[in-house]
């Protein structure tokens, strides 16, 4: 367990001098919960608490923090809305993981036009290490020719090949992963990053648009020529809006629709 950070105080001349852990994590004009937001978040990226495990209460935050509970409730139903926390019933708070069902289709929002969403099969293509390019590069902030892990797979659902998917990675965050190692793993490929990689995907920006199949995309998902296909490229982030992964996939629609939910 790792040190507390210093006290926190509604007092606005002492929430400046509270010490570089509160500066550091946000700025000192925004308001406490936000303030005390940061500094759970911080103990989140420094692995204090892992994903799937239970953190202390709404209490003993307060008390850490020298804050009110109520302060602690806000900053907690604020990270609980944006999927960093998972609140159980009597049972407490709990750090999101991509190991729970209910996260499985939190990235992946192709949804079927009849029956529930369920999970896929994956089929590897290949996995391999190469430069970054410099559009990948520029994607995941680091120097192009940086050393980029690349996959490619077919999603596949009741047998029908529906997504064609190449993913880059950051060479140095995913030493290690293999094409043995992706097909060897059960759960959801997230789930993987989180818990032998230490990465845990916080959120996402998706570009969507629609192109024509071509002759690679006609042979991998069995579909004709110039088949419409939605196409979306997307840039995960990890703790402090740092992207880990630019994933381009095609998705064929004709059993399949993007659903989304916006606020």
């Amino acid at each position: 367990m790792s040190s507390n950070p210093p006290p926190v105080s509604n007092n606005a001349a002492a929430v400046a001098g509270a010490g570089s852990a509160v500066t550091a994590a946000a700025p000192t004009f925004s308001p406490l919960y936000q303030q005390i937001k940061a500094l759970i978040i911080q103990s989140l990226q420094s692995g204090e608490w892992k994903p799937g495990e239970l953190i202390p209460s709404e209490v003993e935050l307060a008390n850490r923090f020298k804050v009110s509970q109520g302060t602690v409730r806000k900053a907690i139903d604020e990270m609980s809305a944006e999927n960093l926390v998972v609140r159980r019933q009597g049972k407490g708070t709990f750090v999101a993981t991509h190991h729970e069902a209910r996260a499985h289709f939190r990235f992946l929002r192709l949804m079927p036009d009849i029956g529930e969403a369920h999970a896929g099969e994956s089929r590897i293509i290949e996995v391999k290490r190469l430069r970054a390019s410099a559009d990948v590069a520029r994607l995941l902030d680091i120097k192009s020719a940086d050393s980029v892990i690349f996959i490619k797979r077919v999603m596949s659902f009741d047998g029908v090949p529906t997504i064609l998917e190449e993913i880059w990675l950051p060479g140095i965050i995913f030493k290690g992963l293999t094409a043995e190692r992706l097909i060897d793993y059960k759960g959801p490929m997230y789930g993987l990053f989180e818990t032998e990689f230490g990465t845990h995907m916080i959120h996402a920006a998706e570009k969507i648009r629609a192109v024509p199949a071509g002759a690679e995309e006609c042979a991998l998902l069995q579909v004709a020529d110039a088949t419409p296909l939605l196409s979306v490229e997307r840039v995960s982030f990890t703790y402090g809006n740092k992207p880990v992964e630019v994933r381009r996939g095609l998705y064929v629609t004709d059993r399949h629709h993007y659903q989304n939910e916006l606020n």
